[in-house]
């Protein structure tokens, strides 16, 4: 067993595996994560204290889901592409997609994550995890840029400060020049202000700070949209029907209300 003991932000990534791992215990699972749920009989943590139950679990593989088939979508296009993820946490979305051999995957986190990746996942060809905070950017160095490139961000963009957040997407645009897509998820200013009743940020005693309310806060850096998915869009008819009567009725509420549709947005967008 792995002992961990990650605090704030890496803590949140523990409960987002923790989420991956129930999906894939259920008799209907989104995703069928089998190495998060690997992953979590391999880490020594008191998953229960993240206060992720059985609706969260679902909540977290519904935002995976979308954002794992546009990165697919990418792949099919550009099968030679270079896919960096950024504050990737523990999740195993390289084995989820699987990308043929031609890609090369980078997955960035902080140094001591890292190793508990290199510790929990097989490695595999293509792939390589670089240690470092993604907001230190002499990483961006180690990842050529010779193809067109996918960057994938998931439960990152809100940690960051908005000038952190800005001049990271500013440099990954300009690292590609053959172009490519991003695929994150935001949360808007309504998001930061209510995050203390987020159970996980509250629980793990992390703090949020960037948010968007607009798509082109996003477009005046260099992207364009190409599809988006509001919060309350993520669940399916057949996930509608698995989650509990409470979280339905959120769901019901929340899409009566604009502002809180975009509470939390999944993007795709082009550059």
């Amino acid at each position: 067993m792995e002992k961990v003991r990650f605090t704030e932000e890496k803590a949140t990534m523990l409960a987002t595996l923790y989420g991956r791992a129930l999906d894939a215990r259920s008799d209907r699972p989104i995703l069928g994560d089998k190495a998060a749920d690997e992953a979590v009989k391999q880490i020594d943590y008191d998953f229960a204290s993240l206060g992720v139950n059985a609706d969260m679990g679902l909540t977290v593989a519904m935002r995976a889901k979308p954002m794992d088939e546009w990165a697919s979508s990418f792949l099919r296009e550009h099968p030679d592409a270079t896919v960096v993820q950024l504050g990737c946490g523990m999740d195993s979305r390289v084995y989820r997609v699987d990308p043929p051999p031609t890609v090369r995957w980078f997955d960035v986190d902080y140094p001591d994550v890292v190793d508990l990746r290199a510790r929990i996942y097989p490695e595999r060809d293509g792939y390589r995890a670089i240690g470092s905070s993604v907001t230190d950017f002499g990483w961006l160095d180690e990842i050529p840029s010779d193809k067109p490139g996918l960057v994938i961000a998931e439960g990152l963009t809100m940690y960051l400060r908005p000038s952190e957040g800005e001049e990271l997407l500013r440099r990954l645009i300009a690292h590609f020049p053959q172009g490519g897509e991003m695929v994150f998820d935001i949360f808007s200013t309504l998001g930061i202000k209510l995050q203390k009743l987020n159970p996980v940020v509250r629980k793990a005693k992390a703090t949020l700070y960037w948010g968007i309310d607009e798509i082109s806060e996003l477009e005046r850096l260099g992207l364009t949209l190409v599809s988006k998915l509001d919060s309350t869009d993520y669940a399916t008819p057949e996930v509608k029907a698995r989650i509990s009567p409470s979280m339905r009725a959120q769901l019901w509420f929340a899409g009566l209300f604009p502002a809180f549709k975009k509470m939390g947005r999944i993007l795709r967008m082009r550059f």
